[in-house]
């Protein structure tokens, strides 16, 4: 590399709390971030929930700002942007690309009915990839591996239907769509108005990505069909990937990859996922920020110490993930179950994390069997992976090696990875992910811990069907 300048990438990760940006460097290390925090969401009736104001572009220009002030090298040594935002989003436009209305988030039960025109100053239907794109860059594009749910995309091709019919089922005329890319492909280049708002330089060529989960994939370096990832974020979920467009599945649904006409496969997941145990970590108070202070660690870092003392299935203490209640099932709530004397918070904190593995490994093994495949490793990211205690029964339940994910913003590593292959600094994504990304550290399974989980899982699978009924009474009472 003597006498070769450096070559250095933006990754932008628009998530759903925070936005946050890394510059890497060619070998996919991170050189300086940025994070700003969405706002709460508006919601000012039932089943609307909006991004106040400008917020998403506003937080970008934040988190880009301060990395960008972080940044040590030369500016002129940047050579790419990947672009990375919140799946199930849908922004509606003016004609000069500005918001006609509030963003809506992935939770507004809009998001999965067809649009419905009721706003004359709407002239584009996009995503939220869609939206920051035209920020970026002026320019009508965005990436096809964002348009899972309801729009008029055709699943096989990436391309919008020209079926007349399908477009009206999506409610979104043709002349409202925004042109499609591959993941990969050059959306644009940064505008003045952009690099003013960001810091980024202008003319730096924008590259479209996918939607967040997809890049995550890629940023941890999913790409065999034996391998799992699990997710630690607000949804926890369970993926894999491969090459065939799996249609009408009944244990996990196909979502677009990162990999120009690959796919996602999901299993089903916990919303309110990680949420549930900052929850936890919350209602403990200023008790537990006393004594981590005193042992001179972080809450999170001392609940975990104290929850690792405590045995393989928490002596019996279940919880049930259903802080959020889906759609299908509203009345039904979250359980803690099994007390008795031997029990304390340290309890509660690991029966949760328990929890989460067992509700994926659940949903991830139905997954598997219907693909024809099994699991040899299970990748984890989301921050979540930074507890070895969290590795551990992710590894103990799943029964094999669990392996986390190297990179602090793994949706940040994939964008650059999609940035570094279209721009040709690598020659493809397997040259790619092989030069960017590297392993974490790897936690091995204890086959004890292991048969006991499916232990208790056989019991953990049963238990709603039992606080169904009480939860249904209840709810007449409490909603």
């Amino acid at each position: 590399m003597s006498g070769t300048r450096p070559r250095y990438f933006i990754g932008i990760d628009n998530g759903s709390q925070s936005s946050k940006v890394t510059v890497f460097d060619d070998r996919g290390r991170a050189v300086s971030e940025g994070r700003a925090a969405l706002r709460p969401y508006d919601t000012p009736r039932p089943g609307v929930v909006e991004h106040p104001d400008d917020d998403l572009w506003t937080s970008i220009g934040e988190a880009s700002r301060a990395a960008m002030e972080g940044f040590t090298g030369d500016p002129a040594d940047i050579v790419g942007v990947g672009l990375c935002t919140i799946r199930f989003c849908r922004a509606v436009l003016k004609a000069d690309g500005t918001l006609a209305q509030p963003v809506m988030s992935w939770m507004d039960e809009r998001v999965g009915m067809p649009y419905a025109h009721t706003n004359p100053d709407a002239a584009y239907v996009t995503t939220s990839s869609g939206y920051i794109s035209h920020r970026m860059t002026a320019a009508f594009r965005d990436t096809a591996a964002n348009y899972a749910g309801i729009w008029p995309l055709d699943s096989d091709t990436w391309q919008w239907t020209d079926d007349d019919a399908e477009l009206a089922k999506s409610g979104i005329p043709r002349a409202m769509l925004f042109d499609l890319v591959l993941p990969g492909d050059i959306l644009g280049e940064v505008t003045e108005a952009a690099a003013r708002h960001t810091g980024i330089p202008a003319g730096v060529p924008v590259v479209a990505t996918a939607n967040d989960k997809a890049v995550e994939a890629l940023g941890c370096g999913l790409r065999s069909p034996d391998t799992l990832l699990v997710s630690l974020g607000t949804y926890v979920a369970g993926m894999t990937t491969g090459p065939r467009n799996v249609k009408n599945a009944t244990d996990f649904w196909t979502n677009y990859a990162s990999l120009p006409h690959s796919y996602l496969y999901e299993s089903g997941g916990v919303r309110r996922g990680m949420w549930t145990v900052s929850w936890f970590r919350d209602l403990l108070g200023e008790e537990a920020v006393a004594e981590a202070r005193a042992a001179g660690v972080s809450v999170e870092d001392h609940l975990n110490s104290e929850a690792a003392k405590v045995p393989p299935g928490s002596d019996g203490l279940m919880t049930i993930l259903d802080w959020l209640a889906p759609g299908e099932a509203p009345f039904r709530k979250g359980s803690i179950l099994g007390f008795d004397g031997r029990h304390g918070s340290s309890h509660i904190y690991r029966s949760i994390l328990e929890a989460l593995a067992m509700t994926i490994h659940d949903s991830a093994a139905r997954m598997a069997k219907e693909l024809g495949t099994e699991y040899g490793e299970v990748i984890v990211s989301g921050g979540g992976s930074r507890s070895d205690l969290m590795m551990q029964i992710q590894a103990d339940v799943h029964g094999v090696p669990a392996r986390r994910a190297e990179a602090s913003s793994a949706a940040g590593l994939g964008s650059v990875i999609c940035a570094a292959v279209g721009l040709g600094v690598h020659a493809d994504f397997d040259e790619a992910i092989d030069a960017m990304v590297r392993p974490g550290e790897i936690f091995l399974p204890s086959q004890a811990h292991h048969h006991l989980y499916r232990r208790l899982e056989n019991v953990y699978r049963d238990v709603r069907g039992h606080t169904d009924a009480i939860y249904r009474r209840t709810y007449d009472i409490f909603g």
